[in-house]
């Protein structure tokens, strides 16, 4: 079975999706579908399972959940596009790292529609773009990667900025990094929707995981 279904969730608190993601993982079976989960969060810091304290610098009023997801801390909030991937790895024959550098491309095939020239880092998951301030060039973080592997099945996924208030990101070191600056798809389309990313990267999932096909018609 190689179908992925697609599911449109809006605006949901990050725990409650959480703990769906748990609940569906440990309970699908061999025929059970994988799918996509399309969604954007309240404003809120989510702490990796191996996450430092000390890099997240000041959450003020931001609430902050500890997750079971790998990496450090990150933060979502309204604007930006972020999409759980529910996998049974095993069944499409690739294991965690073939994902990530998966769910890179497909990020990377995304942003190109809008001439965004992203790329992906060995050292550190997640794709990057060279934003230009004056005469200087400087590499900012535009999309994120968090993932959680349990009988074979993955959960957690991705984050691409779209159109969101970047502030936040400052109270944090974002995944670790130190000196890191985010940036978004706004930066460089001001008429960028969340809508129209979430579309251009199921399209893109489409063709990244699919090992065979992977059904493009299944939005509910």
């Amino acid at each position: 079975m190689s179908e992925i279904v697609a599911r449109q969730l809006g605006l949901r608190p990050y725990a409650e999706t959480y703990a769906a993601m748990r609940t569906f993982t440990a309970e699908r079976g061999a025929e059970t579908a994988d799918e996509l989960w399309f969604v954007e969060h309240p404003p809120v810091f989510t702490q990796g399972q191996a996450g430092k304290a000390e890099h997240l610098l000041a959450p003020g009023d931001i609430p902050v959940v500890a997750s079971n997801r790998g990496g450090q801390v990150t933060y979502h909030g309204p604007g930006q596009a972020v999409v759980y991937v529910l996998l049974d790895l095993q069944r499409r024959g690739y294991g965690i790292r073939s994902l990530v550098t998966r769910l890179e491309q497909a990020m990377i095939a995304t942003l190109a529609f809008d001439g965004i020239a992203a790329k992906a880092r060995a050292d550190a998951p997640g794709v990057y773009v060279e934003q230009q301030f004056g005469d200087v060039f400087e590499q900012r973080k535009i999309g994120s990667l968090g993932l959680r592997v349990s009988r074979g099945c993955s959960y957690h996924g991705l984050a691409l900025n779209v159109a969101m208030d970047l502030t936040p990101f400052e109270r944090i070191n974002p995944c670790g990094l130190l000196g890191m600056r985010m940036t978004q798809v706004a930066a460089f389309n001001p008429a960028a929707t969340v809508e129209q990313i979430n579309a251009r990267l199921h399209a893109a999932l489409a063709q990244t995981l699919a090992p065979t096909a992977v059904a493009t018609n299944e939005m509910s």
